[in-house]
């Protein structure tokens, strides 16, 4: 979090330059009148400030032209300690503020190359042009250790800067997974809520029309039926509108204890699924083979999801009087078969998954690790075979169907 002297710097940068440029000139003559010996001072005052107004002036362009700045305001302290001023940390001062802003916006490489460039430019004149009588260590250790430290401190800004940037951007690219993520959730969701819904509406609509027309058909020829097939058609929509009921209340929000929702149907229920079917005239026989094992409730929904829909396909589509569910049992999966002896060709094998119904029981069986195959028989008629595994984490192999 920046301070409020750090955006006062940023929003009045301009303002900042021209304050320290001001300080620095000012600085500049003040070291000016250091010398050594006393009393050896230049009398040439003219093109001391001169160059004072040179070497900060150019301050201004740092932000824009930090190079050049560097240049310049060596040139100028060089030309300075020419004239015999000693190179001391207030005359340094303007080239020592020009040398961290470039380690600041350039590399170290750069910054380093700068440093010695503008230390050889200043050592060697004060060294060559200095008055007698100057100790060699401020000649030369003085101005190395004076310039390397902007150098080191803009490094160090440059780094930290870089690392936060890191760090906010590994933030930001975090915060995108996690959205994408939940946007993710939210289609799956949706997804499955569709599936669901399709399901529920297809089934209990094919059937209740299957019976309506029944009763249609029998009021004339067998009338003394007709109360029974009603019967069943109010049990149908009785049934679909407390599903739609279960369904929906997924929408609503987790605190809304106002619907309480039914439990996820399974295989227990398939009596009661068969025997809604014999009353829309299709016979329903179910063949178990092997010792039946638990299923996670995921797995039970999307087997009795599954054997709905295949045989709300044959009561919709097929011209069959009869429809068989096998069940067989293995050590570690289920497998559902459906089959309907009709003879019509109103379903085929959609291209590339074109069919609601297939789609949703081909995402169904995939989503719990499971395959599914549907086509014609050779016999007539048409087939549904699902394998489920009995753990949603034992997935089938890619590419490896039901038997």
């Amino acid at each position: 979090m920046s301070t409020p002297w750090q955006r006062y710097a940023e929003e009045h940068a301009r303002t900042v330059d021209t304050m320290a440029a001001v300080l620095l000139f000012a600085s500049f003559l003040l070291g000016s009148e250091i010398t050594m010996p006393p009393g050896s001072r230049p009398s040439a005052a003219g093109p001391t400030i001169a160059l004072a107004a040179v070497g900060c002036g150019a301050l201004l362009w740092q932000r824009t032209r930090p190079r050049t700045v560097v240049a310049v305001a060596a040139a100028a302290t060089a030309a300075a300690a020419g004239l015999g001023q000693l190179p001391t940390p207030l005359l340094l001062g303007g080239l020592m503020l020009a040398l961290y802003r470039l380690a600041v916006v350039t590399d170290r490489p750069t910054a380093r190359r700068f440093y010695f460039g503008s230390l050889v430019l200043v050592v060697t004149t004060a060294v060559a042009l200095a008055p007698a009588g100057v100790p060699w260590p401020l000649e030369t250790i003085s101005p190395a250790a004076w310039l390397l430290l902007p150098v080191v401190a803009g490094n160090a800004v440059r780094l930290q800067s870089a690392y936060l940037e890191a760090v906010h951007a590994r933030a930001e690219y975090a915060e995108r997974g996690r959205e994408e993520e939940a946007r993710h959730r939210v289609a799956e969701e949706r997804m499955r809520i569709a599936r669901e819904l399709h399901d529920v509406v297809a089934h209990h609509l094919a059937l209740a029309n299957a019976q309506a027309g029944t009763a249609a058909h029998l009021s004339r020829t067998h009338p003394d039926q007709v109360h029974r097939i009603l019967r069943d058609l109010a049990g149908t929509t009785g049934a679909a509108l407390r599903e739609l009921k279960a369904t929906v209340g997924l929408l609503r929000q987790t605190d809304d204890q106002d619907l309480p929702l039914a439990p996820s149907p399974g295989l227990a229920q398939l009596p009661e699924l068969t025997e809604a079917c014999e009353s829309a005239g299709l016979t329903v026989h179910v063949h178990v083979e092997g010792i039946p094992q638990p299923l996670t409730a995921g797995v039970d929904l999307t087997a009795y999801r599954i054997v709905q829909e295949a045989l709300t396909n044959v009561t919709k589509h097929a011209a069959a009087e009869a429809a068989y569910v096998r069940i067989g049992w293995a050590r570690d999966n289920v497998t559902l078969t459906v089959t309907d002896n009709g003879t019509a060709t109103a379903l085929p094998v959609p291209a590339q998954g074109r069919g609601f119904g297939l789609i949703g029981m081909r995402e169904r069986a995939r989503s719990v690790g499971g395959a599914f195959a549907a086509g014609h028989r050779d016999g007539g008629g048409y087939e549904v075979t699902t394998r489920l595994p009995l753990y949603p984490g034992a997935t089938e192999p890619e590419g490896q169907g039901p038997p």
